[in-house]
């Protein structure tokens, strides 16, 4: 060694060569560990709880299943350091878990195929000619064919969150945040390298994928001299490259590590923060402290995002703090509370009525102080000059005022509605926000003060008499009472035995109903059995918006439907499902009660003033056809709704579809599989097999829903009633003829943004087509539906007419 060392020393082109040499020795992988690290077609893992792996040559990263967080026997395909296992830094499927026993394979014509425990596709690389598949030592899995050094498909290629040492990002190529820590799908944070040069960070919205303004941009967009790749090369050093180039550095030069040393990854982590870390290569349980974060993009973020659509860093109403390593800390204000429960990131909603001019003229708001924040944008009104005194008061005295940002060196006031957009509180900010806020409601605690109790003058009496023949007396009409009461109770609940055992539903009392409803007052719906009626439970927790049903048709016929939907629906959970809280079976009382859908109907969403974007009505889609494979397939006992329509399916405040009303519902034991049964459903979405006496099966909701996605791709109805006497009166068999001439921009009637993305209309026509064939045996499954909706099962091109319905049939 110290004669290699001599001859290095002296220089010339022998030292050159020795250098060469000396690096190759040093740090070229080892042949035979990477002959023995090669995956053959054919081989597959098993998602399990001691599963294996497929390990690069060195050992530091491993390909396979991850268990995912928080989710029981759940799993995620993904690659992950293989000596801290809890950072993954690359994922499969979108980031959507999957079952225990899940196989992930490599094929020759396909390449990674992932498939669920019963062999259906859920996830594939669609790459042929595959040969082997190789776990690189720079945490890039590859695909190759043999004899071609080029991957035909590399993991480096197709990013989600983390880049690596090594890794290349393309003009459009781009990295979207984690919803959360502890969700792996698409959040609302992107980093993107766009057409012009610009490396930008944005926002996006979670249902249409519009893409918000960006709140950090590179500036790396000149016309002769434009950026066109992020690399992050194996020293650590992250920059832009230019086309003449040269190098616009995004690493701190003083940030760059020794590689040989460190572990190095940059995230776009859940909260919109573009971080760089870095973890120690040698560690053991007691110094392995975790990752360092050394550098963040932006610097600020809560004061960078101050775009004017969008919410900002953080959601709705809330504030973002900024705390440590640039992250942000977001917080509700006074008065307010998170939508979602489990999500500090979201939005905030109001604990009181905001808006409500009556009470606003009756004294009910207050208006708190909140020093040092502010809501930028979105006024509606601006009073300049003006002391901070007249801009509180002109909230206060406003009955649309959510807030008043007062700017004192300016003397501005600037008064708000909600939501309120891109909060912050930062020691910078010098504005002061005045929040208007409901006066605390001392009612529910009076409530028992104010019960007064009125005493018969005969208990009076006794009560005059002697102490002993009161006793008795008191003793025994305490008995007589307790009889009676048993009884009630003994027949109340026999009622409610039978249809609530085994179940998680709660039975309530018929006055408490009432109360929560403040005397059915706000009817919001109404259904075949009867109305349903919007109101709200306060006890046992933060307050919980109801939807009443209350059955007004009291037939035997009626009665056994209620307890047929009660059956059912204490079964049932899934997530695009509107959730079933309890019920009352009281006399001749019978009422169901749901959790509230805010967004109302995909009816009124489809067939509005606005057409909704077209990725919103993709998920919309999904969505339904999701929980119409839960209830055939997946719940404890298949269920067919029968009656599957726009106004049965709700929207939540996230614009997740959830099929809704099982009043129609057919039941189905596990041996069954159709049923006879008299007509039900709603004309222009019945099946043909309704009307022909044949057996009634799942493909009945099949067909409903096909006839339901056409009339979300098209934002129409499926009868058409002006145009009954012209072409395209029945929305299926205008489809269809579009189809067949290959002219769906005809039926799509201008939607750019549909028609802009052919490949997936094209496969969305087909498979509603598909779906309302006349012979049920023709239509496919709910599962295959998911499988297409997600683009991982094709649709048969040679498709016949999908009905001969007859106009008469139709309009039945």
């Amino acid at each position: 060694m110290k004669t290699l060392q001599f001859l290095i020393n002296m220089g010339g082109p022998m030292a050159c060569i020795l250098t060469l040499l000396i690096s190759t020795l040093l740090y070229s992988p080892p042949i035979t560990a990477q002959k023995n690290s090669t995956i053959s077609v054919g081989r597959s893992l098993t998602a399990t709880t001691n599963g294996s792996q497929w390990f690069s040559p060195s050992q530091d990263f491993a390909f396979g299943f991850s268990r995912y967080p928080n989710k029981r026997n759940l799993y995620i395909l993904s690659i992950w350091y293989a000596k801290i296992p809890d950072t993954i830094i690359w994922y499969a499927n979108d980031g959507n878990p999957v079952p225990e026993r899940s196989v992930i394979k490599i094929t020759a014509d396909e390449g990674l195929v992932l498939s669920d425990p019963q062999g259906n596709n859920l996830w594939n690389t669609s790459i042929s000619g595959v040969n082997y598949g190789f776990m690189n030592d720079s945490g890039n899995f590859v695909l190759k064919q043999r004899g071609n050094d080029t991957p035909v498909w590399q993991t480096f290629a197709h990013p989600t969150d983390t880049l690596l040492p090594g890794q290349i990002m393309e003009i459009n190529g781009e990295l979207n945040s984690r919803l959360s820590e502890t969700n792996y799908t698409k959040g609302r944070f992107q980093l993107r390298l766009i057409p012009d040069g610009n490396m930008v960070l944005n926002t996006r919205d979670l249902n249409s994928g519009f893409v918000y303004d960006s709140y950090y941009t590179s500036l790396t967009n000149d016309t002769e001299n434009a950026g066109y790749k992020v690399i992050y090369n194996i020293t650590g050093d992250l920059y832009i490259q230019r086309k003449d180039g040269s190098k616009f550095n995004l690493t701190l030069a003083h940030k760059i590590l020794p590689p040989e040393n460190n572990y190095q990854r940059v995230t776009l982590n859940f909260d919109g923060v573009l971080t760089w870390y870095y973890h120690p290569r040698t560690f053991t349980g007691n110094n392995g402290a975790g990752w360092t974060a050394i550098q963040s993009l932006p610097d600020n973020i809560c004061l960078k995002i101050i775009g004017g659509l969008d919410s900002g860093a953080c959601g709705f109403n809330n504030i973002c703090i900024l705390g440590k390593d640039q992250r942000p800390i977001c917080q509700c204000p006074q008065n307010y509370s998170l939508l979602n429960p489990n999500d500090t990131y979201g939005s905030c909603k109001p604990d009181f009525q905001l808006g409500d001019c009556k009470k606003h003229d009756q004294g009910e708001y207050t208006i708190v102080k909140l020093p040092n924040t502010n809501w930028p944008g979105g006024g509606y009104k601006r009073h300049k000059p003006i002391s901070e005194e007249d801009c509180k008061s002109s909230c206060l005295k406003d009955c649309f005022c959510a807030a008043a940002i007062f700017d004192g060196p300016d003397s501005e006031c600037y008064i708000k509605r909600t939501p309120l957009s891109n909060g912050r509180r930062d020691r910078r900010t010098l504005k002061t926000t005045w929040l208007k806020v409901g006066k605390a409601n001392d009612h529910n605690n009076q409530v028992n003060s104010g019960l007064k109790y009125k005493i018969h003058p005969v208990v009076r009496g006794l009560l005059g008499g002697s102490v002993f023949l009161n006793l008795i007396l008191l003793i025994a009409v305490g008995l007589m009472i307790f009889i009676a009461l048993n009884k009630k109770h003994s027949r109340d609940e026999t009622q409610t035995n039978r249809i609530t055992e085994n179940r998680n539903v709660h039975c309530f009392r018929y006055k408490e109903l009432k109360h929560t409803t403040d005397g059915f007052k706000e009817e919001i719906g109404r259904g075949a059995f009867g109305v349903v009626y919007k109101g709200k439970l306060t006890k046992g927790g933060p307050p919980l918006l109801i939807a009443v049903k209350k059955l007004d048709r009291m037939s035997n016929d009626a009665d056994r439907e209620f307890d047929s939907e009660v059956n059912i629906i204490g079964q049932t959970h899934h997530k695009n499902l509107v959730r079933f809280i309890g019920f009352c079976k009281e006399e001749d009382q019978r009422l169901l009660v749901y959790e509230y859908m805010s967004n109302s109907t995909v009816a009124d969403y489809l067939f509005g003033d606005l057409r909704p974007s077209w990725t919103a009505r993709i998920q919309i889609a999904k969505g339904i056809a999701r929980g119409l494979l839960y209830l055939h397939e997946e719940c404890s006992r298949q269920i067919i709704h029968c009656d599957i329509k726009p106004q049965n399916i709700l929207l939540d405040e996230y614009h997740n579809a959830r099929i809704s009303d099982f009043g129609l519902a057919k039941l189905l034991a596990l041996n069954q599989t159709h049923t006879n049964t008299a007509i039900r459903g709603t004309k222009g979405y019945v099946a043909p097999e309704w009307f022909r006496n044949k057996p009634i099966t799942v493909k009945v909701d099949v067909y409903s829903f096909g006839v339901l996605l056409l009339e979300i791709i098209c934002c129409r109805k499926n009868v058409c009633m002006e145009l009954i006497e012209q072409e395209g009166a029945i929305l299926t068999d205008w489809a269809f003829d579009c189809y067949r001439i290959n002219n769906l921009a005809s039926l799509m009637n201008d939607d750019m943004e549909a028609l802009s993305d052919m490949i997936r209309l094209q496969r969305l026509v087909k498979v509603a087509l598909w779906c309302t064939q006349e012979d049920p045996s023709l239509r496919p499954t709910m599962r295959t539906v998911t499988q297409i909706l997600d683009g991982v099962v094709e649709v048969p091109d040679n498709l016949p007419c999908p009905t001969s319905f007859s106009m008469t049939e139709v309009l039945a």
